[in-house]
């Protein structure tokens, strides 16, 4: 039953991946393989990293179903290009999802093969996030995950409700929604209330004492 549910979010979170990776390649004018592989890329890049890291075989190469979501997630992108393409705050949502299904992901299988917590945490975040860095590469864009808004920092937050969860005896089910919940729920607020972390800035009145002296 766990398995199943988990395979169900991994399918459900590729499909957001893969469509917000190709809505992003679709304004940069990219043909269909290249958004394709874009939209490949944000969908698997960050579990790959992960299934690496933790010495286990490649989610994406025990089946072909991930290739094929992808391939849907094109189609759709292309058939109803109109509205996906156009407005924003689509790519806002299909990030978001992605994002909070494939932290919830990396956590489990962290813990399903004895990581302890910590490690389960990194992992969510490296699940969630990485995917998103090759795509904003790719697109010749500054990564997501390198800027002031609540990207890595809603997957920390999640991760940590996962484990408080966990600690109390909350159920499976409970641990994973939660999470997820708690990581889309941040994005929207950081959206709607534009909140950021701190920017990390140059000392710029010094450097320019110096540049006079």
């Amino acid at each position: 039953m766990e398995e199943t549910f988990s395979f169900i979010l991994e399918v459900i979170g590729t499909v957001a991946a893969a469509i917000s990776g190709i809505r992003l390649a679709a304004t940069k004018n990219f043909d269909w393989f290249g958004a394709y592989t874009v939209g490949l890329v944000t969908a698997i890049g960050g579990g790959t990293l992960r299934d690496v890291l933790l010495d286990i075989p490649v989610f994406w190469m025990q089946t072909w179903w991930y290739l094929g979501v992808t391939a849907l997630s094109l189609a759709t992108v292309i058939v109803f290009k109109s509205i996906l393409v156009s407005n924003d705050r689509i790519l806002f949502i299909f990030d978001s999802i992605g994002l909070a299904l494939f932290c919830v992901i990396g956590i489990h299988k962290s813990l399903a093969i004895d990581y302890p917590m910590w490690v389960a945490v990194v992992m969510g975040i490296i699940t969630g996030a990485f995917g998103g860095v090759i795509r904003d590469i790719l697109i010749n864009e500054e990564p997501l995950v390198f800027r002031k808004d609540i990207y890595a920092t809603a997957c920390l937050a999640g991760a940590i409700v996962y484990w408080i969860i966990l600690e109390i005896g909350g159920s499976y089910l409970v641990q994973q929604i939660s999470c997820a919940a708690t990581i889309i729920l941040l994005r929207i607020l950081a959206l709607k209330y534009n909140l950021s972390l701190p920017v990390l800035k140059p000392n710029v009145s010094k450097n320019t004492s110096e540049k006079k002296q």
